[in-house]
């Protein structure tokens, strides 16, 4: 077994960069908000969603996923409580396409589903001394992951010891920013999404919709399934995968160095599987230190057994990294 992934921080996780003394703030324009409001929005998105949105607390957030009938993964996502009903952030590529398809399960419900994205500035700022930074401008900073706190015009989301996120109107985002830039660095959407991608994050994008039980995908690791909750889309499926253990595929986080740019949904092969694939990419961004990092998918006994190469038999190798949290084994 390659033990390299199994536990163990991995201490640049939420860093900026290279130099984690200096916070790196983000403008999200690469991701979207969906808002759902009205007396019976909890119950439908509990009935729809892989998470418990009914334990979810008001300034809260947690993970989840959108999943076709055969369990398969339409959408991942972060999914937050306020003050007004619940907001979901995805990429923005899906969210039309998402948020129309949940309204076809509104029937009767009182629910309202509405793409928010031009109403907000995301902004995300990681490193060491983001917290520092942060102070001067929100008098409450949340302790704990996953928790918000709001000051006119914005919300603050923690999401782990070194990385926010800033949801706010746009004159007070575009001045949040201002603020922050005089005394970070600014950094770009693919350096954000590394510190996703370093953290064990997941988030599928049009290559990789329909390919992954949430499991595959590690969810289950970051409380984005609830094993106890009660009917869901895929439901039944995510379920017989964990009671029964028939689960055969991971996330794993791997460098990659070479000429190919890997890209989500880029196939991956082992001696093990021979020609047949043995997993793909979720996600990938340029590295700080040079090369790639990634998401992947794969079969556990390939990552087990050998070699993973990127795109081909021969294709450049995998190296694989410690996740932030424990893999099963």
């Amino acid at each position: 077994m390659n033990d390299e992934s199994q536990g163990a921080n991995n201490s640049g996780a939420a860093s900026a960069g290279p130099d984690a003394t200096l916070a790196g703030i983000a403008r999200l324009s690469h991701f979207g908000l969906i808002r759902f409001s009205g007396d019976d929005a909890q119950a439908f998105l509990h009935g729809q969603l892989s998470c418990d949105v009914n334990a979810l607390q008001p300034w809260q957030a947690l993970y989840g996923s959108y999943n076709t009938a055969k369990g398969r993964m339409l959408a991942s996502f972060l999914l937050w409580r306020d003050d007004t009903g619940y907001v979901m952030q995805l990429p923005r590529v899906l969210c039309e396409a998402i948020r129309k398809r949940l309204s076809m399960y509104v029937l009767r419900s009182k629910v309202k589903a509405f793409d928010v994205s031009e109403n907000y500035v995301l902004l995300g700022i990681a490193g060491t001394t983001a917290e520092m930074l942060l102070r001067p401008l929100f008098d409450n900073i949340p302790s704990t992951t996953l928790a918000m706190s709001t000051t006119a015009g914005a919300h603050l989301l923690r999401l782990d010891a070194t990385r926010f996120e800033i949801m706010a109107d746009p004159q007070s985002g575009d001045e949040i920013r201002s603020t922050l830039i005089a005394c970070g660095v600014p950094i770009s959407e693919a350096a954000w999404d590394w510190t996703n991608i370093q953290a064990g994050i997941p988030f599928i994008t049009p290559a990789t919709q329909d390919q992954f039980v949430p499991q595959m995908a590690n969810l289950d690791l970051i409380n984005g399934v609830s094993f106890t909750k009660g009917c869901y889309p895929g439901q039944e499926i995510v379920a017989r995968m964990h009671y029964l253990g028939k689960l055969k595929q991971r996330m794993y986080l791997a460098d990659i160095t070479g000429p190919d740019v890997p890209q989500p949904g880029d196939k991956l092969y082992s001696a093990d599987t021979g020609e047949q694939a043995t997993g793909m990419i979720v996600n990938a961004a340029p590295s700080p230190a040079g090369g790639y990092a990634a998401l992947a998918v794969m079969h556990i006994a390939s990552f087990n057994g050998g070699e993973v190469r990127l795109k081909s038999s021969d294709g450049p190798l995998l190296k694989f990294v410690a996740l932030p949290y424990k893999i099963p084994s």
